[in-house]
C-alpha cells in the first residue's frame, strides 16, 4: 500500500445521501457519504496548494485522509468545480467556465435512470438502481486506483485492452498527480507484484 497522510481544506455541507442522479450535482460545500458513514466524497484542496479536486476520504477513521482522486491529473484552479452525471451514465467534472476537466467512460449501454453511488467499500460506482450486481457496474472508481489499495480493489493488466491497473504515489504531499513510485503486476515470466521507482523495480 502506498499511502500519504496529509492535511486538507474541506468546507462540507453533507447531503446525507450516497447517490446522485441525472439533474443532481456535487459542488463545493456538498458531499456524498456512504451508507455506513465510513467514506465521504466531495471537493477538496490540499493545504498550501491552490488546486481543487474531487476525491474520496475516510470520514470516521483518519478523517481527511484521501483515498481516491478523480481528476488527479487535471486540477481545478478554484472551488468552482461541479461533479454531475448525464443521461448516458457518464460522470463529469466541470470548472467555473463550464469546461470539462475530467469525465468517466463506460463500454456498456446505460439505463436512462443510471445513478452514481458511493458504496460502503469506498467504491464510487455508476449503475442501474435496479441492478446491484457489481459485475454490471457501468463504471467504478476501483478500476482506477490512486495511491491507496482498498479492500475489493484489483490490480493487473488487461491483455485485451492493454490497460495497466496499478496504484501510484502522489507527486508530493500536496499534489495528487501520479508520482515516482507505483505498485503493479510485472507480467514477464511468472506474474509478480512489484514496487517500481519510475521504470526501475525496487522490490518484488
Amino acid at each position: 500500500m502506498v499511502l500519504l497522510l496529509c492535511l486538507f481544506f474541506f468546507t462540507t455541507r453533507t447531503l446525507e445521501l450516497n447517490t446522485i442522479s441525472l439533474g443532481q450535482s456535487i459542488k463545493d460545500g456538498q458531499t456524498l457519504v456512504s451508507a455506513s458513514g465510513s467514506y465521504e466524497l466531495g471537493l477538496f484542496s490540499p493545504e498550501n496548494f491552490k488546486s481543487w479536486y474531487v476525491g474520496i476520504w475516510y470520514k470516521k477513521v483518519s478523517t481527511g485522509t484521501v483515498v481516491w482522486v478523480a481528476n488527479r491529473e487535471a486540477s481545478i484552479s478554484d472551488a468552482s468545480g461541479v461533479l454531475s452525471i448525464n443521461d448516458k451514465g457518464i460522470l463529469s467534472i466541470m470548472n467555473g467556465t463550464k469546461g470539462t476537466v475530467w469525465s468517466s467512460n463506460t463500454s456498456r449501454n446505460s439505463a436512462e435512470d443510471s445513478i452514481a453511488q458511493l458504496l460502503d467499500s469506498g467504491n464510487f460506482v455508476v449503475n442501474d438502481p435496479n441492478d446491484s450486481d457489481s459485475e454490471n457496474f457501468l463504471w467504478q472508481s476501483f478500476n482506477y486506483p490512486c495511491d491507496t489499495f482498498l479492500l475489493g480493489m484489483k490490480i493487473g493488466i488487461n491483455f485485451v485492452t492493454g490497460f495497466d491497473r496499478h496504484i501510484s504515489s502522489w507527486k508530493s504531499m500536496e499534489d495528487p498527480a501520479p508520482g515516482l513510485y507505483s505498485m503493479r503486476i510485472d507480467p514477464r515470466g511468472l506474474p509478480q507484484l512489484v514496487v517500481k521507482k519510475g521504470p526501475n523495480i525496487t522490490s518484488r
